[in-house]
């Protein structure tokens, strides 16, 4: 098999699982966002597998995909930030590929991402939804920050599990060899 052939089945892989898991909604909120299953792991998987290129290309496919399964369009700039660009950041974690502890660095790198494209999205076309007394920026800042925290949280943990790490490990090995 080519390199370019496993590494495409090894993102297809990838999308497929953050799809699935993010289909396992722990706690949906009512104006969007999602704690799940750990889904923006594997939405991070093929920036740590191969670099920043292949996980940025990786979040805009994953986040394509979001968009076809789960559409919210109020404008085409809004469907690209939270689509497009948010899902995107999730291939800075590729900057970390190669350091220790990369998985952990790149991922909160790319939750951190991700939630300044949902904050920017949030603050721009949805401040109607602010809670009383909250202009729209800090209501964006703080009700992104919550489900992309708590799914930060809940992924950081998983990886710090040694046998998942090893597993996830052991997986980056057979994806790179």
């Amino acid at each position: 098999m080519s390199k370019n052939v496993k590494i495409l089945v090894y993102c297809a892989m990838c999308i497929a699982l953050a799809a699935v898991t993010d289909m396992v909604k722990l706690f949906h909120f009512p104006t969007g966002g999602s704690i799940t299953l750990a889904s923006t792991l594997f939405a991070t998987l093929p920036a740590w597998f191969f670099g920043p290129v292949v996980g940025i290309f990786t979040g805009i496919a994953y986040g394509i995909l979001q968009f076809v399964l789960d559409p919210f369009v109020l404008t085409p700039v809004q469907v690209i930030l939270d689509y497009g660009l948010a899902f995107a950041a999730y291939g800075l974690a590729g900057f970390f590929y190669k350091k220790k502890n990369g998985l952990q660095i790149g991922y909160v790198v790319g939750s951190i991402g991700r939630w300044f494209f949902a904050f920017l999205s949030g603050w721009i076309f949805f401040g109607e939804y602010a809670w009383a007394g909250w202009n729209a920026a800090a209501y964006s800042a703080v009700y992104n920050l919550i489900y992309i925290g708590v799914n930060m949280i809940i992924v950081l943990i998983i990886i710090s599990i040694p046998a998942m790490s090893n597993a996830l490990e052991s997986v980056k090995k057979n994806a790179v060899s």
